[in-house]
């Protein structure tokens, strides 16, 4: 059986970029709803022994929309921090070489989260074949790692992700989300694809789910 993770700061932290009330209802109604999905689902089922990248690798239809909304939230928990840290050297230099610039990186990370249409998820990967750094944007429940790409960032957008705090207002949201981006984690993230590649999503979804 999944079990909800536990988020590794308090929801009081966040300010006005996510109040204790968005906590409540992102957290403990929406991740929590896919736990208890997913765990239906695969009760009783050829599923129930599998690990969760397993599941994401192997499911289709509701088992797999539960079962990545798991690991899409698990990562976008970790991807956000009270206060923003400072990414390693060895992304800096990545970011530069693939985007031009930091400011070319975080317009295009902005306007790629900005104009994706409905719900869905925006990420910065890692492309194991040329280990070349793309944002890619996915709809609804989708996940890179079906198509065995490395998430290293990623921004909920789904509505109900900002809606309490920022209403309608997507690209008020994405700023502050900006500035409370986990360049610790992200530049960890990148380290471990470059190193282990695909196994290192695996290891992060087996830490979390064991």
């Amino acid at each position: 059986m999944f079990q909800l993770r536990k988020l590794p700061y308090e929801p009081t932290e966040f300010g006005d970029f996510l109040s204790p009330e968005a906590f409540s209802y992102h957290y403990g109604k929406h991740h929590n709803t896919y736990i208890t999905n997913l765990n239906n689902l695969i009760a009783n089922t050829d599923f129930a022994n599998k690990d969760l990248f397993e599941i994401i690798q192997s499911a289709s239809g509701g088992l797999l929309n539960n079962a990545a909304q798991v690991y899409n939230h698990d990562f976008y928990w970790d991807c956000i921090a009270p206060k923003s840290s400072e990414m390693s050297a060895e992304l800096k230099n990545a970011l530069v070489e693939n985007f031009g610039s930091l400011d070319s990186f975080k317009e295009k990370f902005l306007a790629s989260s900005t104009t994706l249409f409905g719900s869905g998820w925006n990420w910065l990967v890692l492309n194991p074949k040329d280990k070349k750094l793309e944002i890619v944007q996915t709809s609804n429940a989708a996940t890179p790692i079906s198509e065995s790409k490395i998430p290293l960032l990623v921004v909920d957008v789904w509505e109900h992700a900002y809606y309490i705090d920022h209403r309608n207002a997507r690209p008020a949201y994405l700023e502050k989300f900006y500035a409370h981006i986990n360049w610790h984690f992200v530049s960890q993230a990148y380290e471990w694809g470059l190193k282990n590649g695909v196994e290192s999503v695996r290891f992060y979804i087996n830490e979390l789910h064991k």
